[in-house]
């Protein structure tokens, strides 16, 4: 048993060579530039300039301005001594209608950007889907139509022979739960739609665009690539005697129907089951599950807080408190009598709990259920409402929460590892505040900050905290 503080605020605790440390970004959150160079038009253009839809009307058409500002980005990423960088690639940059030729300037950013990364000595780490779909494919049903996931699978192809070698890790999708079922099911992301139907045949296209996109990759990138998908899996707690018949519905819904298809070649058979009401899955043709089926080199995870559940009584107000916007809809298909308890503090601006034991509790069952496939966190962090505060002529950013956050993290992580969990690296959420989706500006997850009026960077005290803990390679006293 793994000994160390109960409140997981361990120091001291050394990370092996070879181990990467980074950070995270995604494309529409930071780069804005979005009419330039011949970017077409996103899901998240459309729908952050909807009425209702995202906090103050914000939307990511300036974001951080990262599309002119990416050298002084990785100038920065140098400086904090970074060894990764997780950053994603706006399908829209590439192909502007999502088919077709390739755009050359397009292409030319990203190479820029790699090539950059390189030679700062930071090892690019590409997400080819983090949620910016071309908006004339949603036109044509977006993920609930089949077409897209072959539509992703030339456009991987398109990057792959453009990036090639250059890329140490090739990651498919970002958390394909958010795409389908908050995009079509609660319609709290992009686009919107509340259908539980759809939002589960979203869920399988998106399945099958990874594994047709990995096909496509290894037939272009030289070498020896890595492939791998973000997850963002589920820790579940259940409460009281109907706790685990909850647990395992919503386990069902948010872990197994990808980890299913994606390691094991099959959907679980309770979850269709549960969603009969909602489809009859013949969105499923012969063959896909051998395609979805790719082998992965390392998992993607990303971690944030938990879940708390129990069935819903069908008398009292359903609790829920899932973590995600209310916008009328439900990500939970055919499991409304399910409720979200709320759980015990802390909490982060996001109102999600601090819990550093989900992510050991994560981290250790997902090598227990596949030993043979490392592990990376490529996504963790915290919004907190920060103040910049000015101290001898200096901006700075003291962000206390932030940072005692990410300590209790990396230990949880730290100790996974000590029980024998092969975790490659950790990506911090996120390298500077930036568009919090249909929270628009309001929260706040950087280690950097970033003045959104005149779009000056300021390194927070956690980013310090990260630099060091980097140099030492070492959790600081």
């Amino acid at each position: 048993m793994t000994t160390g503080n109960a409140d997981y605020r361990d120091s001291g605790l050394a990370f092996p060579d070879g181990f990467l440390f980074g950070s995270a970004t995604a494309s529409y959150q930071i780069e804005g530039a979005a009419q330039e160079d011949g970017r077409g038009p996103s899901i998240w253009d459309t729908f952050s300039r909807t009425p209702g839809k995202v906090w103050n009307g914000d939307t990511g058409d300036v974001a951080c301005d990262h599309y002119h500002r990416w050298e002084s980005d990785l100038d920065l990423m140098a400086e904090l001594g970074l060894e990764a960088y997780r950053f994603s690639i706006a399908w829209p940059r590439i192909q502007p209608t999502g088919r077709g030729p390739a755009n050359e300037a397009g292409l030319a950013f990203y190479e820029r950007l790699v090539d950059g990364l390189i030679a700062r000595g930071i090892t690019p780490i590409a997400t080819l889907y983090h949620w910016d779909l071309p908006q004339a494919l949603e036109d044509e049903g977006g993920w609930t139509n089949r077409e897209t996931a072959y539509a992703f699978a030339d456009y991987a192809r398109i990057v792959g022979e453009r990036l090639g070698e250059k890329i140490a890790v090739w990651t498919t999708l970002n958390e394909p739960w958010c795409s389908a079922y908050l995009g079509y099911g609660s319609g709290a992301h992009a686009p919107g739609l509340m259908d539980g139907g759809k939002a589960l045949a979203a869920v399988h296209h998106l399945n099958l665009a990874h594994g047709l996109a990995v096909a496509a990759l290894r037939e272009v990138v030289p070498g020896d690539p890595q492939f791998s998908i973000t997850l963002n899996l589920h820790v579940i707690r259940p409460v009281g005697e109907s706790g685990p018949e909850a647990a395992r519905r919503i386990d069902g819904l948010a872990n197994r129907v990808f980890l299913g298809p994606l390691l094991d070649g099959e959907y679980p058979a309770d979850v269709i089951a549960d969603t009969a009401a909602e489809t009859d899955w013949s969105f499923v043709h012969d063959g896909d599950l051998e395609l979805i089926r790719q082998p992965l080199h390392v998992l993607g995870v990303n971690y944030y807080s938990t879940v708390t559940v129990r069935m819903w009584d069908g008398v009292s107000e359903r609790a829920n408190n899932d973590g995600h916007k209310d916008m009328g809809g439900t990500p939970w298909p055919g499991s409304r009598d399910v409720e979200f308890l709320v759980q015990p503090g802390p909490y982060t601006e996001m109102g999600w709990n601090i819990d550093p034991s989900g992510l050991e509790d994560l981290l250790v069952s997902l090598h227990e259920t596949y030993p043979a496939l490392p592990l990376m966190v490529t996504e963790n962090g915290a919004a907190f409402a920060d103040e910049e505060v000015v101290e001898d002529g200096e901006r700075r950013v003291h962000d206390a929460e932030r940072l005692d956050y990410l300590r209790r993290h990396f230990t949880a992580a730290h100790r996974a590892m000590a029980r024998g969990v092969d975790l490659r690296g950790y990506q911090v959420w996120s390298l500077m505040d930036n568009f919090e989706w249909g929270y628009g500006y309001s929260k706040r997850f950087g280690i950097v900050r970033v003045d959104y009026d005149t779009l000056e960077r300021t390194t927070k005290d956690s980013a310090r905290w990260y630099a060091e803990l980097i140099r030492q390679r070492a959790i600081p006293a």
